[in-house]
C-alpha cells in the first residue's frame, strides 16, 4: 500500500531538490516448498508446511503486476497465520521478478547454518537470483540463544554464502535489513514488538539504516576487495537490472463487460 506514496515522495524530491531516487518495488514474503507438504496419500497439506523468508523485487512493469498477483494469492489461497506462497506459484508468475535469498530466516542461510548436504544446498541455490548476507549483529541472537557458538560462526556462514555465490554464478549482496533510521529509534520498534508479545526484542544496535562507509566497515573481515563487491558493486548490479516502474500504470482501466451498454440501457428502461 505504500508504493504510490513512495513514488510520489521520490518524484517530489527530484522536483524540489534535484535528488534522483530510483524506486525499487518489492516485498519480503513467506515461501514454502510444495514438495515438503504432501501427505502419505499424496494430498497437499499446505498448513503443515514450514515457511522461510524470501525477497521478491519487481524488475519490470510486468513484474510489479505479478507481485500484486502473488500478494493476492498469498492472502486468498494460502493464508495460514500469515500470507504464504508455494514455490510453484512464484515460479508460475516469475516473469519480471528478481528473487533474493533473504535474511537468516531464508532458506539458503538456514541450509548453510544447519549443514545441509551439498546436493540439497545446490537445489536451494538454483531458485534464487542473488544471495544475501547481513551485518553480524543482525544475527547475533543466534549466538545469544546458543544456536551458534560464537561470532566466528556467523562470519563463517557469511563466507560460505559468498563461496556459494561464486560457485553458482549468483551475486552476493550485503543488506542492512533496516527497520528504522538511527540506533536510538530502536525503542519504538521494541515497544511495538513488546505489544505483540515478543520477549526478545533486539537491543537497538543492529537494524538501523547504515551508510555505505558503515557497511564497508561491517564487512571489513572479508577484505577490502570482497567487501566493496558485496556492499557496492553487487547492490548496484541489482539496481541496474530494474527498470523505471510506475506503481499504478497510467490510464483508467474500466472493466470490459460484453454488451454492457445494451444491458445497462435495458435495465434502465425496465
Amino acid at each position: 500500500q505504500g508504493f504510490p506514496d513512495a513514488y510520489a515522495e521520490a518524484k517530489k524530491l527530484k522536483k524540489q531538490n534535484d535528488i534522483n531516487i530510483k524506486m525499487i518495488y518489492g516485498l519480503e514474503g513467506y515461501v514454502f516448498n510444495d514438495k515438503d507438504c504432501i501427505d502419505e496419500k499424496g494430498n497437499i497439506e499446505y498448513k503443515k508446511s514450514e515457511t522461510n523468508h524470501i525477497i521478491i523485487l519487481a524488475k519490470t512493469q510486468e513484474g510489479l503486476k505479478n507481485i500484486y498477483k502473488l500478494v493476492s494469492y498469498s492472502h486468498l489461497n494460502y493464508f495460514y497465520k500469515k500470507p504464504r506462497l508455494p514455490k510453484s506459484v512464484i515460479t508460475a508468475y516469475r516473469e519480471g521478478l528478481i528473487i533474493g535469498s533473504a535474511c537468516e530466516a531464508g532458506e539458503l542461510y538456514t541450509a548453510v547454518r544447519t549443514k545441509k548436504s551439498s546436493a540439497e544446498i545446490e537445489e536451494i541455490a538454483k531458485f534464487y537470483d542473488y544471495f544475501e548476507i547481513q551485518p553480524l549483529i543482525n544475527n547475533n541472537f543466534l549466538v545469544d540463544k546458543g544456536i551458534l557458538p560464537n561470532t566466528d560462526a556467523l562470519i563463517k556462514i557469511n563466507k560460505e554464502i559468498i563461496a556459494l555465490g561464486e560457485k553458482y554464478g549468483k551475486p552476493v549482496v550485503a543488506t542492512t535489513d533496516a527497520h528504522y533510521d538511527e540506533p536510538s529509534s530502536a525503542i519504538y520498534r521494541n515497544i511495538l514488538l513488546a505489544g505483540q508479545g515478543y520477549k526478545d526484542a533486539e537491543n537497538g544496535q543492529g537494524l538501523y539504516f547504515r551508510t555505505t562507509e558503515e557497511m564497508l566497515d561491517e564487512f571489513s573481515y572479508l577484505g577490502e576487495s570482497i567487501a566493496k563487491k558485496v556492499v557496492i558493486e553487487n547492490t548496484n548490479l541489482i539496481a541496474d537490472m530494474i527498470e523505471d516502474i510506475l506503481p499504478v500504470p497510467k490510464g483508467k482501466f474500466p472493466p470490459k463487460i460484453a454488451n454492457a451498454d445494451k444491458i445497462l440501457r435495458s435495465s434502465c428502461m425496465e
